[in-house]
């Protein structure tokens, strides 16, 4: 049974760039729920920081996969002006691509296995890549949502969200963040680097790809450290 754990990074559009019909789309819930202009500010700041959690207003700008037996995986990445640019670090290779090619790229990968091991990846990763490759014109080639339980699911798609596994389906009174777990379980933070995923709008806007590319790498493996951990002593 070969197994994939993915990830991906994500940003949003420009909110100031926004045609005014979706601005007040946007907007329209916030400006009817804020008592004063303070609070409606305070508001619109949020969420123009958080655009990119929605395949809605937010695009792909990395998607990091790695073999989980195997030392072997990639991380595709946007690099505006440099398609094509290829490196190497150690197991992972980087190489720079457009999100459609990004997506392309992740679902012909994505054939070769029939397990899927993600951090959160039922609420985020996985609606979010599938959104965003329809809308390239790209059709899936796993269902990664359709069950919520893994004995579930389809025997070619068995998607292992450990978020949801550690928790017990949310049994757990608070889930906590991929960082806390593996603080708790000795495994070396993604964020011990200094990066968050909170970081990553800001320095995509800078132009700052290698950096992203490499952070994405480090959720690879933190990932799958924290999914032997699962494997070893808490599946069923």
């Amino acid at each position: 049974m070969a197994t994939l754990i993915f990830d991906i990074e994500t940003v949003g559009e420009n909110f100031d760039e926004l045609d005014s019909t979706t601005q007040e789309s946007l907007t329209r819930w916030i400006r009817h729920e804020a008592s004063d202009e303070g609070e409606y500010q305070s508001s619109l700041k949020d969420l123009k920081e958080e655009l990119g959690f929605s395949p809605l207003t937010g695009e792909i700008v990395a998607i990091g996969v790695l073999d989980a037996d195997r030392d072997q995986g990639a991380v595709y990445y946007q690099s505006p002006g440099s398609e094509g640019k290829k490196f190497e670090d150690g197991a992972l290779k980087f190489e720079a691509m457009s999100e459609h090619d990004m997506l392309a790229r992740f679902w012909g990968v994505a054939e070769r296995y029939d397990t899927f091991v993600s951090f959160n990846g039922r609420s985020f990763d996985a609606p979010f890549m599938m959104i965003r490759s329809a809308t390239h014109g790209i059709r899936s080639g796993k269902n990664l949502v359709a069950n919520r339980y893994v004995n579930l699911q389809p025997a070619n798609a068995k998607h292992i969200d450990l978020l949801e596994q550690l928790s017990f389906y949310g049994a757990l009174r608070r889930k906590g963040s991929l960082h806390l777990w593996t603080r708790a379980f000795g495994i070396e933070s993604p964020k011990a680097g200094g990066v968050s995923g909170d970081d990553v709008g800001a320095m995509f806007r800078e132009g700052k790809y290698e950096d992203i590319a490499r952070y994405n790498g480090g959720d690879l493996y933190a990932t799958r450290a924290l999914f032997r951990k699962y494997t070893d002593y808490l599946s069923f």
